[in-house]
């Protein structure tokens, strides 16, 4: 049996600041971006994808247009790419999708990720 990995990519907008020792930022925002992967076999592949962007779509509206701060699963973190690809990677997989990848894109030229353990 085959299998595919299938890559979705959204934009959302938040602002953040940073408040912990030796990271401070005052709030600002960013044009954010999520790119998922998750790993599909042949004969769920339809089920499966309509799943994907369903769940990854309610990831997005829970974070755009907010202070990422405030988000009850950020709650004593810092609101990092880092800790974004990692809050993205787990609702993925708590909706029973076989997750390969979460990369955030909190600016140009800075992504961070979260990947399935090998």
């Amino acid at each position: 049996m085959n299998s595919f990995l299938l890559t979705l990519r959204r934009p959302f907008v938040a602002d953040h600041f940073h408040d912990l020792p030796g990271f401070v930022e005052e709030r600002h925002g960013h044009n954010w971006e999520v790119e998922a992967t998750v790993t599909l076999k042949e004969p769920e592949g339809l089920e499966t994808e309509i799943a994907f962007h369903a769940s990854l779509d309610t990831w997005i509206s829970k974070v755009d247009y907010t202070l990422l701060n405030e988000q009850p699963s950020l709650e004593g973190r810092n609101p990092t790419a880092e800790s974004l690809a990692q809050w993205a990677f787990q609702h993925l997989n708590s909706n029973g999708l076989n997750v390969e990848c979460v990369r955030i894109r909190e600016k140009a030229n800075y992504w961070a990720g979260c990947r399935r353990a090998a």
